[in-house]
């Protein structure tokens, strides 16, 4: 019979593929986290706040998004099994958010707070180079996106979005899919039923 796996054995598995951590390290990362479930479409960040918690997915869609008066509701970010989530620039630099944080769907997450992760950082050097670590591939996450927003066509992206996460078009709305590729939703539709994906 299969042991199912529990949610600090999958916190574990993603934190150690990136970095593993020291023992001593990873017994205290590993305590400071709870189990939290939000229904769908909750807000869990509203622009204007701080953002107090990070989150690593156990089930479930989320985004951030910012809307303003003069344009539409844009997306920004998806995050999904298994992944850290939340209002990341907010969190690490502890200012108001520009981005609202929701889920899209039922949600099971592991949550910690801010002040948690920087006790154990100081604490332990090694938690903070881990950290560090990680902050840097999402930059570098953001900035190939940047680069997709602004040279590629709406073809372009829509392939690209298709090729790196085929799975999301049965996951996200797609006018959620369409306003974080920067396009319309019937120009996302026109796509949708003509483009193939090899």
């Amino acid at each position: 019979m299969l042991k199912l796996e529990n949610s600090t054995d999958i916190l574990k598995r993603f934190v150690f593929a990136l970095q593993p951590l020291p023992d001593a390290v990873w017994m205290d990362f590993s305590q400071i986290w709870q189990n939290v479930e939000y229904r769908r479409k909750t807000v869990l960040t509203v622009a204007g706040e701080t953002e107090r918690y990070l989150y690593f997915v156990l089930e479930g869609v989320q985004r951030a998004f910012h809307v303003d008066d003069n344009h539409p509701d844009a997306t920004v970010i998806f995050t999904y099994p298994h992944s850290f989530s939340g209002v990341a620039d907010s969190f690490l630099t502890q200012m108001p958010s520009r981005f609202f944080f929701e889920t899209l769907t039922s949600s099971k997450l592991l949550r910690t707070t801010h002040q948690q992760v920087n006790q154990l950082c100081h604490k332990h050097p090694e938690l903070l180079q881990w950290m560090m670590k990680a902050t840097a591939f999402v930059m570098a996450g953001l900035l190939e996106r940047q680069v997709e927003l602004l040279k590629y066509s709406a073809e372009e992206k829509f392939r690209i979005l298709l090729k790196r996460s085929p799975h999301v078009l049965q996951m996200i709305p797609h006018k959620y899919l369409a306003s974080y590729l920067g396009i319309d939703a019937s120009t996302f539709s026109k796509l949708l039923s003509s483009v193939r994906i090899d």
